[in-house]
């Protein structure tokens, strides 16, 4: 086609067509579900979403996963798979106007016939009252709402809007499905400059986010080199990616939920690689400090009671050494708590204790037990028939300590291992000292 001065005017690409210049990853966006990686278990026949493909019908759905997996890409399959109008919103650029303007525009499409896809890209970031305007569309059918987020639906969304939605999860891609991608960009541009091993670390440093491969790779493809770069060439020239981890997300969450269930379970270099993990992404040490003492008291106890004193004075050395010198006390602790005997007695006497102190919260203490400064009170009966326990033999009176209303109670209830099997002993000896009183 000419323009008004007779020129060849450039032939723009057809609207779902990337242009020449465009990203390599863009370029190489998948057409058709079958050519998305990595996401089998959903888009393959058996899964999710391959199966409602087949039938031709979709389900709202909320599409969970890290950066680079394929949301987006899904999302715009699937409405072509299925023959719907596709709209897309955003929730950091867009707002209620916008929303409206989508939901407008659905309802008009759906009286000529045509059903309506919305996706919502970073749907978590919408708040509460901007979720619950969903609602109603979806419920209608005006809409079949996509969304997308990297955070945990069950934290980021609103419940209402879960009943009414499949959460789906998008999984890392693994070693197999980024390698694919590496070739699908050979295949279109050229082969990589990269030695196997220098590819191998490339395929390992995009943990997981095919996006973020792919601009590695034409960073590559853009430099022009003219050799063959080794894994110490490819570090020096490629900026190293920052680990995935927001200090508020799921993913502080989800390690420290690592780093906690390593130490209870005896493991001590998992436990530090936890430590490892969040310390090197920039966690709050004091933070980290604070989750160790919560080990200490939860998973150790008294089955070795020094346990809570070397994280108090890791906590301190901390404090007086700061970082970086200061985190080497949090690796002691860590491992100190990993390789302690473990006990979850006195966690389960507090919830027993709670449950016990909840249900019989207004029973009096036995009068022997109870002081009396006044006359009136020992008049009634205050103090009377109390043992001094320093006075009986082993210092021990067995006298009965619990509400008159109230049968003795068993919480606390030691284990075997570590200090605790000293603490048993002690507790049996006792209960036969009680059982002989009664008797």
């Amino acid at each position: 086609m000419a323009d008004l001065f007779g020129n060849d005017e450039p032939q723009s690409p057809p609207p779902d067509e990337p242009r020449e210049d465009a990203p390599l990853a863009d370029r190489l966006r998948p057409r058709t579900l079958e050519e998305v990686v990595g996401q089998e278990h959903l888009t393959g026949p058996e899964g999710s979403i391959g199966r409602m493909v087949a039938a031709g019908r979709l389900s709202s759905m909320i599409l969970w996963g890290p950066p680079g997996t394929g949301k987006t890409t899904i999302a715009r399959l699937l409405a072509d798979s299925v023959g719907m109008r596709y709209a897309a919103v955003s929730a950091v650029f867009s707002g209620v106007a916008d929303l409206k303007k989508a939901f407008a525009e659905a309802e008009t499409a759906a009286k000529a016939g045509q059903k309506t896809l919305l996706f919502v890209d970073e749907i978590h970031r919408f708040n509460r009252a901007q979720q619950d305007g969903f609602l109603p569309f979806v419920e209608r059918g005006t809409v079949t709402l996509v969304g997308a987020t990297t955070e945990n639906p069950s934290f980021a969304l609103n419940a209402a809007l879960l009943s009414r939605a499949q959460v789906l999860i998008l999984e890392r891609l693994g070693h197999e499905a980024l390698g694919e991608l590496l070739t699908r960009a050979e295949e279109l541009e050229r082969p990589l400059p990269l030695t196997e091993d220098a590819r191998a670390a490339l395929i390992a440093s995009a943990d997981g986010d095919g996006r973020f491969l792919l601009n590695q790779a034409e960073t590559l493809y853009n430099a022009g080199l003219d050799k063959p770069l080794d894994p110490a060439a490819l570090g020096s020239f490629l900026q190293r990616r920052v680990a995935v981890y927001d200090k508020d997300r799921d993913g502080h969450y989800n390690l420290i939920s690592a780093l906690h269930k390593a130490v209870r379970g005896s493991d001590p270099d998992a436990a530090l690689y936890y430590l490892a993990r969040m310390l090197t992404a920039g966690e709050e040490p004091r933070y980290l400090a604070r989750r160790l003492v919560r080990m200490a008291v939860e998973d150790i106890g008294l089955a070795d009671p020094a346990a809570l004193t070397q994280c108090i004075a890791a906590r301190d050395a901390y404090e007086f050494l700061g970082s970086p010198e200061g985190e080497l006390a949090l690796v002691q602790a860590c491992l100190y708590l990993a390789t302690a005997p473990k006990s979850n007695a006195a966690y389960a006497a507090q919830k027993a204790a709670w449950r016990s102190a909840k249900e019989t919260g207004s029973l009096t203490p036995p009068k022997n037990i109870l002081n009396a400064p006044t006359k009136l009170m020992k008049s009634i009966g205050y103090g009377e028939g109390y043992s001094y326990d320093h006075s009986a033999e082993d210092a021990f009176s067995g006298d009965n300590y619990w509400p008159d209303e109230m049968e003795p109670q068993s919480f606390y209830a030691p284990t075997g291992r570590g200090f605790e099997k000293r603490l048993a002993e002690r507790m049996e000896f006792w209960n036969a000292r009680r059982k002989r009183n009664a008797e």
